[in-house]
Formats: C-alpha cells, structure tokens, sequence
C-alpha cells in the first residue's frame, strides 16, 4: 500500500508540474493580448522558468540524497502550490515572471527526485522503463489537461484566465497529501557515497560525470530533444492564432493535440520498447517527424483571418501538425531510461541533474529562437527550421548507441 501510494504521489507530481511548466505557451499567448507585451520580451517566460530550473539544478541535485529525497519532494510541492497562489492574486507579466521561477526550482527539485525514487520502486530494468515510460505519459496527460484548463478560462477582455491557476493548485495538493501520509527508504541513494568524490564534493562529481564521453553526449542529446519539443509546443498557441488564424480559445485547445498525441505515443512506448531494439525505433520516429514537417507545414498556406468560426472550419493543419507529438513521444523517456538502467543508483540524483539542467537550457533555447524567428519572419519558418536540430539528434542517437556498447563491452 505504501508503495502504491508512494508511485500516485510520483505521478500526481509529474502531472501538476506538467500543467504549471507547459502552461508557459498559453500564457505568452495571453500576455500578449493581455499584458501588451512584444514576442521577445514574452518568450523571455521561459527563460525564467528553465534558467531557474538549470540553475537550482546545479546547486542542489547532488545534495538531495543528503537531505532526503522525500523531504526535499515536499517542499517542492509546497512551493508549487505558492506559485500557483500568486498569478489570481497579483496578476500582471512581472507576477507571472516570477511564477515560473517559483515552478522552476520546484521543479529542479522534483524531477531529480521522481527519477531517483522510480529506482527505488522497481526492481529490474524492464520494470524501471515500464513505470518511466507510464510517469512520462502521464506528464503529457498534464499538458494536455493544462490546455482545456485554460481555455475554460480565457476570456476575450479581462483577466479571468488567471482564476485557472486556482484549479491547477489542486494537483500539487493532493500529491503533498499523498508524500505526507507515505515513507520511503532511501538506503540505496546513500550506497557508495564514501567512494572518492562523491561523498566531499558533489558538485564536483556532477561535474565530472558529465566529464564522461557516454554521459556528455547523453546531455547533448537531452538538449537537442527539449529545444525542440519546447519550441514547437511553447509557440504551438501562437502558431494556431497568427498562422492558422485560429480564434484564442481554439488556438490553445487545438494546442492540447500535440500534448495528447505524446500522451498516446508514450503510453504505447513501453510496449513497443519492450518488443524492439531502442535505436531504430527512435530513428523511425526521427524520421516520421522530419515527414511531418515537411508535408504539414505547406497546408497552413493561403488561410484568412476570420474564416474560422468553429472546429468544422478549421484547417487541416491544425489537427494533422499535432502528430509530430507521436514521433517525439518516445524518445526522451526511452534514452533517460537507458542511461538510468546503466548507472550505478548513487549516480541517478547527479545523472538527473545534469539532464534537467541541459533539458532546460535546450527548453529555452529553442524557446527564444523560435519567438526570434516568429518575430522577424513568421510561424511557418520557424516551425521549419525544426529540421535542423532534428538531423543533430539523428546524429547524437547514433553516438550514444555507440558510446553504451563501448560501454558495455
């Protein structure tokens, strides 16, 4: 029972951070609209959401088997549901700068400690990629719900989308409730802590960790994947309305496919992964989204503004493009989980800090570069230009498979 309760609280986590973090591309829609802010200075949201997260991730991932994963997951949870507090209570674009900071660092926090827990609570490599795979699906079911939440809420003059943040504060609740009233052993994170460097300078061995060939181009390919998935799902909302001319509203329910089409595509990963070889199943999926791009994007041509009254109006494109979202689905999740089953457990929490770390850079990477191209040329370019980091990581997969069987050999 404890267990089990220990596994929703994980997942309940997954979920509410999932709302809070991918809510940044309904509200850089809405603060354009509401705030009077420019593209940049609106892109500059998800600077503040993962350059906190890349920054307490430094600081503190190798410290958390220390003070205690459990105990560190709650205060995390605790100030998620401070952050959600403060946008219906203080509303404005600096408020909601500092909301995604708060999100930032509790999530820094989280994600090491979810990763790190999925080790305590399975006992083989199979059962670790099965409930990876189950957290991250469940993550895009987060995504997915943070989209309908919003769009219930938005309202074509006033501030009224900000109340949404009242339901989303629900999620991080129950899962505080679910950690308080569970314990957890944490006697395998503390295993080998006395070997050299990982017991008197744990910044220092994240940072030779990272010094490791495999592990290096393991980060890289961490980067790369979040750049992506974040430049296309953070600018997916404005792409509906300036691109497709969607109407607010539908521009951010039509955005919740491509979090519902990576909800399926992870759900369905472990099943596949658990029949086929890791490395061309991530191809074809590189592949399938290289075609998505290029015979999508080309419908979105020709629109009008205020031809869409309705989803028996809408284009093509708008329900055909979110199916990038099964292409990336299983990627991220099937390479962590690869790592993570190779890593000794002491070596998870560092091993997860640097991943959150280079996954929010890449998060705000593409991010900013997006909203650049958007700005000086238009959505369709943008969305284009995809296909050069998505080649990148054709070739960094090739590397890591690589690099695992020198590894193992």
């Amino acid at each position: 029972m404890a267990r089990t309760r220990l596994i929703a609280a994980l997942i309940l986590t997954y979920v509410a951070f999932a709302m809070l973090l991918n809510s940044v591309g309904t509200v850089i829609l809405q603060s354009i609209s509401s705030f009077h802010v420019t593209k940049p200075q609106a892109s500059t949201l998800e600077g503040f959401k993962d350059i906190t997260i890349a920054a307490v991730s430094f600081v503190t991932a190798s410290y958390l088997p220390r003070i205690g994963l459990r105990k560190a997951l709650i205060g995390a949870l605790a100030l998620a549901v401070a952050a959600c507090f403060i946008m219906p209570l203080f509303g404005s674009f600096n408020v909601a700068r500092l909301h995604f900071a708060l999100v930032g660092a509790a999530f820094a926090v989280a994600k090491v400690v979810v990763y790190s827990m999925i080790g305590l609570v399975t006992d083989d490599a199979r059962k670790h990629a099965s409930l990876t795979s189950l957290i991250e699906g469940m993550f895009m079911v987060g995504v997915l719900s943070s989209y309908w939440v919003f769009s219930a809420f938005i309202d074509p003059a006033g501030l009224r989308w900000l109340d949404a943040y009242w339901v989303l504060a629900i999620i991080p609740a129950l899962a505080l409730a679910l950690l308080l009233s569970t314990g957890v052993d944490e006697n395998r994170t503390h295993i080998g802590d006395e070997e050299p460097g990982m017991g008197r300078a744990p910044m220092l061995a994240m940072l030779k960790l990272a010094g490791l060939p495999l592990v290096l181009v393991f980060i890289l390919c961490a980067f790369v994947f979040v750049l992506i998935e974040q430049g296309i799902g953070t600018w997916l909302p404005v792409f509906n309305n300036e691109v497709l001319h969607l109407p607010a509203q539908m521009s951010v329910q039509a955005a919740s496919l491509f979090a519902a089409c990576i909800a399926i595509g992870r759900f369905g990963a472990g099943a596949v992964m658990a029949r086929f070889d890791w490395y061309p199943v991530l191809n074809v999926c590189l592949a399938l989204l290289a075609a998505l791009i290029i015979l999508v994007l080309p419908l979105a041509d020709g629109l009008t503004p205020g031809a869409i009254h309705g989803w028996g109006d809408a284009p093509v494109a708008a329900f055909l493009f979110p199916l990038i979202g099964i292409a990336l689905a299983p990627i991220y999740p099937t390479i962590i989980s690869v790592m993570l089953s190779a890593m000794p457990h002491r070596q998870h929490p560092p091993l997860m800090g640097l991943v959150v770390i280079f996954s929010a850079l890449g998060g705000t990477t593409g991010s900013i570069i997006t909203g650049a191209i958007f700005a000086h040329f238009d959505g369709r370019t943008a969305f284009t230009l995809m296909l050069v980091p998505t080649a990148a990581l054709t070739v960094g997969l090739f590397m890591l498979r690589r690099r695992i069987r020198a590894s193992e050999a």
